[in-house]
């Protein structure tokens, strides 16, 4: 896999009508520019409105924020962790 193909290395997996994504979304993004990422977004169901079957163990814990594929919060995203994360991160050579 090339690195143009892999994946973005912060996600927040979000639903529809979810009021706890919206502020997650925010504080995600901010983070994320302050650290020179960009933030994928994705949603847990399909355009028919049906949970995807990768995401089930995530259902009941959304938004839910994965930083190179490992969660790393959920429901309410903490910045200062997720600033600390990326610092780690970052530091440890993981970008790309």
């Amino acid at each position: 896999m090339t690195s143009s193909d892999s994946p973005e290395p912060v996600t927040l997996l979000i639903k529809p009508d979810c009021h706890l994504c919206g502020d997650a979304l925010h504080i995600a993004r901010e983070v994320c520019l302050e650290f020179g990422l960009s933030l994928s977004e994705q949603s847990i169901f399909d355009g028919s409105g049906a949970l995807l079957p990768e995401y089930v163990q995530f259902a009941e814990e959304v938004p839910v924020l994965l930083i190179d594929g490992i969660q790393r919060d959920f429901w309410k995203i903490d910045p200062v962790r997720m600033r600390r994360l990326l610092a780690v991160r970052r530091d440890s050579g993981g970008t790309d």
